[in-house]
């Protein structure tokens, strides 16, 4: 839970896909789906990752047929694969859940070196700027560990989230140098976005990568924080922007998928 003196208001703007326009305004997160059609199985998305770069150059989320963990990065798009494996993710392919920002930070600092992952995340809420609930942020540095996950792609038909992820491989990576990126947002879109954090990790080489479920920092850590209070959500056909649902059950769904 995000403390209350981050809670400002975040306005959420949805729109289908024949709406779409190419996003050029920085500091605006754009997402597409939503993290509470991905917990029940809304695995084949409508958007291209050609479309999605029109809109961002930093981000997370994942391919249809949930295939691998999606880093994006100066730029690139990026999969990691069952086993941690990165590879390029072609412009043609789609996703059914992502989030991604031009990537324009307004803060820089250092996170020290020899902290644990909730030591670190502490660190990044210490550095955001006052009253701002939602940011995207990248961490580069060499890490002592990074324990991540990915999980295998799935067929019709799919099976919730939560039992997939009973499925998944996690395996940790030691005295790596790379970055992690992705987002923080506060507690009450929950249900649209993941709450708190959702981090991925790729290695300076962009070989080894994940779901970034812990780490521990070897150096010191140069965070970029790049804050935003609008987050435009497309919706595919099956989906719609219900209320955020902050129901203990959901909590505890997103907790299990975040946090295994």
């Amino acid at each position: 839970m995000l403390d209350e003196r981050w809670i400002r208001s975040l306005h959420v703007e949805s729109m289908r896909h024949a709406d779409l326009h190419a996003e050029r305004t920085a500091h605006v997160l754009f997402q597409a789906s939503t993290i509470g059609a991905l917990l029940h199985g809304a695995y084949d998305g409508d958007l291209t990752f050609a479309e999605l770069a029109e809109r961002g150059d930093l981000g997370v989320g994942t391919l249809n047929g949930l295939d691998g963990e999606m880093i994006a990065i100066d730029g690139g798009f990026l999969r990691a694969d069952v086993d941690g494996n990165v590879s390029v993710v072609g412009p043609e392919e789609r996703t059914p859940f992502a989030v991604v920002t031009r990537f324009s930070p307004t803060t820089e600092g250092e996170v020290a070196a020899g902290l644990d992952h909730e030591e670190i995340l502490a660190a990044l809420d210490e550095l955001a700027p006052e009253g701002e609930a939602s940011f995207a942020v990248r961490l580069d540095g060499r890490f002592a560990t990074v324990r991540a996950r990915s999980v295998p792609r799935q067929e019709p038909p799919y099976r919730p989230l939560g039992e997939v992820v009973a499925d998944q491989h996690v395996f940790e990576l030691t005295d790596v140098e790379g970055s992690m990126v992705g987002f923080r947002f506060p507690a009450y879109v929950e249900g649209i976005e993941v709450a708190g954090y959702h981090l991925h990790f790729v290695d300076a080489a962009r070989r080894r990568g994940g779901h970034v479920l812990g780490s521990r920092s070897a150096g010191p850590l140069w965070a970029r924080i790049d804050p935003s209070d609008d987050l435009h959500v497309e919706l595919p056909p099956a989906v719609d922007l219900a209320d955020p649902d902050l129901a203990a059950e959901t909590h505890a769904a997103i907790d299990a998928v975040e946090h295994p």
